[in-house]
């Protein structure tokens, strides 16, 4: 049987119930339900499918990922967007970060079997999001306030049972 897995980055929880509050805004004014599907978090490695049977091989690549790293903060700053029309995404927008690149060009060494281009951000709606929809959201949201912070120690893999769920951790650490 195949599953679903991705790699993430998640912020603490007080951010992810933050950020709750404007996926809730989309849900409620902009028709866009999908997203409160999914806790607040950036994409190092998106959805892949495998058969369960190979999940420890999964593990495994996951644990030989180099998070020798020192931990680091990431520093969210205000609203972006891609405008596509057939699938627009309006997103919370991390400051750039070498720390955060660094991260991803580590993961991408083990998991490099799926082209990725790395954009970072943290979903707000998407998905059952229409374009018209989307273009009322992103009038509201893009010159909108929203500034804070989170220390970044650890990533995650998880598998979708239904909803995604964490099964390993790995944590960033100077050896």
């Amino acid at each position: 049987m195949k599953k679903l897995y991705f790699i993430a980055i998640y912020p603490h929880q007080q951010i992810i119930d933050e950020i709750k509050i404007f996926k809730q805004d989309l849900a409620l004014h902009y028709e866009n339900s999908k997203a409160l599907k999914n806790d607040a978090h950036i994409t190092l490695f998106p959805p892949f499918s495998r058969e369960m049977e190979l999940e420890s091989d999964i593990h495994e690549a996951f644990q030989k990922i180099d998070t020798n790293i020192s931990p680091f903060e990431i520093e969210l700053n205000g609203f972006g967007s891609f405008a596509n029309p057939t699938n627009p995404v309006l997103f919370v927008k991390p400051e750039p970060n070498e720390q955060l690149n660094e991260l991803y060009l580590k993961v991408n060494e083990k998991f490099n079997f799926m082209k990725y281009s790395f954009n970072p951000h943290i979903t707000v709606g998407y998905r059952n999001l229409t374009y018209e929809n989307f273009l009322k959201a992103w009038n509201t949201y893009k010159d909108r306030e929203y500034k804070t912070k989170f220390l970044v120690d650890k990533i995650t893999l998880l598998r979708h049972d239904h909803n995604w769920v964490p099964i390993a951790e790995k944590k960033l650490q100077t050896l």
